[in-house]
């Protein structure tokens, strides 16, 4: 810490670490040694904080382009805690000084340059491990916040494709076109494309990992609807958020920030099939979690911070929800109840596509539940609540932490 040269210490606290009544002494070494030193052969500014985003704040507010991170009581954490403390420190300054200005005219970029993490050298792999999910992270918001007219299927499909060229010792990737959809009797999937003068593109990636040795597969399913009213609203209803309709493709850009990163990090042991739209997959003796902005009812059950998650694994949702723990993202299980498939029962096919406003969340599940193979373990969430900030009004990049985490996982 005293041989450090930069232009902000950042110290991150807790509230035991501070002293409420300024004729009292700080008890933490750390502290002790700033308070009693500071100004006299220091050459930086400290500052008492929160970490992440008060760290960016802070060097904004500074202009400073070098700034070190230390905690205050580093010897009080055990080694699982200093692991999640360094990855809060890391993605919290990477996504907290990362800004979208693509369709900005002006912006205001941050004069940081470097972030030091003093005091945890042993973590460096675990610091590097963040900074790839992160870019996944960031990959992901840039797709949502992309608008609709420079977001089109054959965009996303080039974006899938880069991640393939650029991984190539990892990835392929096969891209299946109107005719090769037909057929496979893809009718729901082209069903929706039929909407749009964009063709469609029903994307594949595989990632198979180095060495090639597969212990277990997994397929991430990501929606990746691209919207473009062209003019119309045809939702009129209190709170239809059609101009936020472009992020219905959010579940494919969760599934695509994740590849990104698992490109980077290349795990062993586990083959993963990224499939970006919604359509039929079985894979024999899988694991199968798909992704979508499916309902506003998921949203008016538990709000905007909470994704819901279906499956009727109880394995595969301890696996999950485990990972979104790690990762900070809020899942919570609904029920998968069979009784409401009732409303989804049509008089002149097998099923209809919605069940009326009443459990909609529910029903949805239980439509995606009818494609899958029940030999498959199978999760839905339903991310339409947390894929967007409203006070920020930028998307989240939800889902990719949690997603690559749990990969991991199986791979070990």
């Amino acid at each position: 810490m005293v041989e450090w040269k930069g232009d902000i210490l950042a110290v991150g606290v807790t509230e035991k670490d501070m002293v409420k009544d300024e004729n009292l002494k700080f008890q933490n070494s750390i502290l002790k040694k700033l308070d009693s030193q500071l100004g006299v052969f220091f050459n930086y500014h400290c500052l008492l904080c929160g970490l992440g985003e008060a760290v960016d704040a802070a060097a904004k507010a500074a202009q400073a382009s070098n700034v070190a991170v230390v905690l205050a009581s580093p010897e009080e954490l055990c080694a699982e805690s200093k692991l999640s403390t360094a990855s809060a420190i890391a993605s919290g300054t990477v996504l907290g000084t990362y800004e979208d200005t693509r369709f900005k005219s002006e912006s205001k970029k941050s004069a940081l340059k470097s972030v030091n993490i003093l005091g945890l050298t042993v973590l460096e792999k675990k610091l590097k491990y963040m900074e790839d999910v992160c870019s996944g992270i960031i990959l992901g918001k840039e797709l949502v916040n992309a608008p609709t007219n420079v977001l089109t299927p054959g965009v996303l499909m080039e974006e899938a494709s880069k991640i393939a060229s650029m991984y190539n010792d990892v990835f392929s990737t096969t891209i299946l076109n109107v005719e090769q959809c037909k057929e496979l009797k893809m009718g729901s999937y082209l069903g929706v494309a039929a909407a749009s003068e964009k063709p469609p593109h029903f994307i594949h990636l595989c990632y198979k990992p180095p060495g090639g040795s597969v212990k277990t597969k997994l397929a991430l399913v990501g929606k990746g609807l691209t919207f473009d009213s062209g003019g119309y609203n045809i939702k009129t209803g209190l709170g239809c958020l059609i101009e936020l309709m472009k992020f219905d493709m959010g579940g494919s850009a969760a599934v695509l920030g994740a590849a990104k990163a698992l490109g980077q990090i290349k795990p062993a042991g586990v083959e993963v099939n990224n499939t970006d739209a919604e359509g039929r997959l079985t894979l024999a003796d899988a694991l199968i979690v798909d992704l979508a902005t499916l309902t506003g009812a998921c949203r008016v059950a538990i709000g905007p911070l909470i994704a819901g998650i279906f499956t009727p694994s109880d394995n595969l949702a301890s696996e999950v929800i485990a990972a979104s723990e790690v990762s900070g993202e809020k899942l919570w299980r609904l029920p998968l109840e069979e009784s409401y498939w009732e409303s989804m029962k049509s008089g002149v096919a097998d099923m209809v596509n919605t069940g009326g406003r009443q459990g909609g969340a529910i029903t949805t599940a239980l439509f995606l539940k009818q494609f899958v193979d029940e030999k498959v373990q199978w999760m839905h969430i339903d991310m339409a609540g947390p894929v967007w900030n409203d006070k920020k009004k930028a998307a989240t990049g939800f889902g990719i932490s949690t997603l690559v985490e749990w990969v991991l996982k199986n791979s070990s």
